[in-house]
């Protein structure tokens, strides 16, 4: 199927990433930075170009596009989703990729910042990519693969489709979001304008992999609320809200239930920001279980922790607000296992080795899947993720595309006439 195609998967992604796209939590405007449109711009262009008519962005910054279907069977519609956005953790601003050809495992140094180096030893994936090209960025910013690899897949996985007529595929929606970077991926999605029956995120790491358990979320906002007094004649007066938030947060389990000490299926309490004056102190927190009723459990343990530690503070006083963020998507796909297994067989037909995977996060296809569009997470070959090592392998991202092939392709030979 592929033994003539020059992919174009890599080309695409070394432009994409020079685009600056990264999200503002603190922003309160949709798309919450406006720069992401720039690259939601480009890539309707390129899909008119691909010959893709209907493509477009609307107000909001998502990109919708429909490749027709050439089957006379009834297929479900499939959707392939990826974020434009890349993280607030590090600059994306002049984002300079590097190709290294033929990696040959040697340290990769990253030249605008020789300090930045990436060694097998403490990125082993890296033992497996002995021959591949290896896409970095320069050591000042990062990378941007997370989710451009994505994007550049899917719009790669567009043109081969587009230009090869003679594969039999259901109808195919494209679907790329602003925001998931800071959770707002699907806020303004609109999924009857989308019309698909099932999805597919392209967000994950290693080739092969395949998710479809990601954690519970939610965010929990602890508002402290002093008493202020002027300082020269604040004794026995003053009660100090930034001194007690320090001491909620010197109070934390520093062994267990952080991400500094958890993995696998172990979930965690995480303090993400902190802001405030004497008389009243705010402290953002993440909250991350596997299981849903796991949730409540440690927001009931963080609430008892300040609760126990205001009986010193009398005159003192908190609020406690938590707000849903995802649910874990493995809830609503064990209810469609053709979702799951299609992707599977895709992968092993790509001649790769499946590996299942439960993410320590969130993508779009946890919300998306709970809006009722089942949307596991196919890999798209990232990794060393919102980090100035944040790097790539060229014939990854070619798997991706491949593996999106295979699977509208066994959609429809296991559909009905």
């Amino acid at each position: 199927m592929f033994q003539k195609y020059q992919f174009t998967a890599a080309e695409r992604f070394l432009r994409y990433v020079q685009i600056d796209t990264q999200s503002d939590p603190l922003s309160s405007t949709y798309p919450t930075t406006e720069k992401q449109k720039n690259l939601g711009k480009l890539l309707v262009e390129e899909l008119k170009q691909i010959g893709i008519a209907n493509a477009h962005m609307d107000e909001w910054g998502y990109v919708y596009a429909t490749i027709p279907s050439n089957s006379s069977k009834k297929v479900p519609v499939i959707c392939f989703c990826s974020h434009v956005d890349t993280a607030p953790d590090c600059s994306g601003t002049d984002v300079k990729p590097i190709l290294h050809s033929n990696y040959q495992g040697q340290d990769i140094v990253l030249p605008d910042d020789p300090s930045q180096v990436l060694r097998m030893s403490e990125y082993p994936y890296l033992q497996n990519k002995i021959g591949d090209d290896i896409i970095t960025a320069s050591g000042k910013t990062l990378l941007g693969a997370d989710d451009k690899a994505g994007v550049a897949e899917i719009m790669d996985f567009a043109n081969f489709i587009v230009k090869h007529p003679d594969i039999k595929h259901g109808e195919i929606k494209i679907l790329f979001t602003p925001d998931e970077e800071v959770g707002k991926g699907t806020a303004k999605v609109d999924l009857e304008k989308l019309g698909a029956d099932f999805g597919y995120t392209l967000d994950g790491g290693e080739a092969g992999s395949l998710e479809d358990e990601t954690f519970s979320a939610d965010a929990v906002e602890v508002v402290i609320h002093g008493v202020i007094a002027h300082p020269g004649y604040a004794k026995g007066k003053m009660v100090n809200a930034m001194k007690i938030a320090g001491e909620i947060l010197a109070a934390l389990p520093k062994d267990r239930l952080s991400p500094e000490s958890t993995e696998g299926r172990r979930g965690f309490i995480h303090p993400v920001r902190v802001e405030g004056i004497a008389e009243k102190c705010t402290i953002d927190f993440i909250i991350r279980d596997f299981e849903t009723a796991g949730l409540k459990k440690k927001e009931d343990y963080l609430r008892t922790q300040i609760e126990e530690l205001l009986r010193t503070y009398p005159r003192s006083s908190f609020e406690f607000n938590v707000t849903e963020q995802y649910r874990n998507m493995k809830e609503v796909l064990d209810l469609h296992p053709q979702v799951v297994e299609y992707a599977k067989e895709a992968i092993a037909k790509a001649g790769l080795e499946l590996k299942m995977e439960s993410i320590r996060g969130g993508t779009d296809g946890s919300r998306l899947s709970f809006m009722g569009l089942p949307s596991p997470n196919l890999f798209a070959g990232m990794q060393a993720i919102h980090s100035r090592l944040e790097f790539i392998s060229v014939q990854d991202m070619n798997k991706a595309v491949e593996t999106m092939l295979y699977l509208v392709t066994i959609w429809e030979e296991k559909s009905e006439i």
